[in-house]
């Protein structure tokens, strides 16, 4: 007997019913954006790019150049010239550890979290079925990415602005653009660094469904998106290199040329939907399979 015919025929009606199925989802959304863990994550992200453009500010405050002692982020240099490179830098910093770990422990407690809170039962006899509900944490985790992303560029935005003078931009090339066309990049930046986190995103609510300890789940998914990062950096494994979700994830930059290059930005949201296609799937055959208890 299948879950909608368990909870009886007008449970069954609704669960085929799109507008329930769109219900799911706005609660998924709204539960998830409104914790008090998620506007944590959300608050320190935007707290990067302040304390980065505070620190180029003090740092050039005598006349020298940003990163004139040698290193720092990616455009960083040109942050001082034109406020707009905050952004830039800010996701190029964020990017690497501090975005993908809140997605990470988003993703991870998504089924994990409600197993153990004792809530997930309730959630499939809502009667949401298994496949619409992991649909909908899978697509309110997305919904996550989006918003984590614009934060932090929407910060930098502001800081930078309001700390640096903005106008034309000078991309990777050396060529000039209007400051409008700058925004544009940067808005389509951002939406690459989002689309860059969906493989990683199917990745941790494919381990969410392995455990029913929320705790172990974000700690699970956190672990693997290090031990992955230093796999990345080991030149010794750079055959392996273009096959692990994160190697293409500063391929971002490139969207900065005149023109744009863009093999390695369709190479980075290709692997991203292989990792969402193989991990979405396993996640789908554990959770439709698991004996649910809590």
């Amino acid at each position: 007997m299948s879950q909608a015919e368990a909870v009886g025929p007008t449970a069954a009606g609704r669960s085929r019913n799109p507008l329930w199925t769109f219900g799911i989802l706005r609660s998924e959304l709204t539960t998830t954006l409104r914790r008090w863990r998620t506007l944590a994550l959300l608050g320190v992200l935007a707290a990067v790019p302040v304390l980065i453009g505070i620190a180029v500010r003090i740092e050039t405050s005598d006349g020298s150049p940003a990163g004139s002692g040698g290193g720092g982020p990616a455009f960083l240099s040109q942050v001082t010239n034109n406020g707009l490179f905050l952004v830039f830098a800010a996701l190029s910093v964020t990017l690497p550890v501090f975005l993908p770990m809140a997605v990470g422990v988003v993703a991870g407690d998504s089924i994990a979290g409600e197993a153990g809170a004792g809530t997930l039962r309730y959630l499939l006899v809502a009667p949401a079925g298994r496949t619409r509900l992991l649909l909908a944490k899978y697509a309110s985790t997305l919904v996550f990415c989006l918003v984590a992303t614009v934060v932090v560029a929407a910060s930098a935005l502001a800081v930078g602005a309001l700390l640096f003078p903005v106008g034309e931009v000078t991309t990777i090339s050396g060529t000039q653009i209007g400051f409008g066309e700058g925004l544009l990049r940067a808005g389509l930046i951002a939406v690459a660094v989002a689309a860059s986190l969906i493989g990683f995103a199917a990745l941790g609510l494919f381990i969410s469904t392995l455990t029913g300890s929320g705790i172990a789940a974000m700690a699970t998914t956190v672990g693997v998106l290090i031990t992955v990062q230093i796999l990345d950096s080991i030149p010794q494994l750079s055959g392996m290199h273009p096959y692990l979700f994160p190697h293409y994830w500063l391929s971002f930059a490139d969207l900065l040329r005149d023109p744009v290059y863009w093999d390695d930005v369709v190479k980075n949201l290709g692997l991203q939907g292989l990792y969402a296609a193989v991990f979405g799937s396993a996640a789908w055959a554990r959770f439709t399979a698991k004996d649910i208890t809590a």
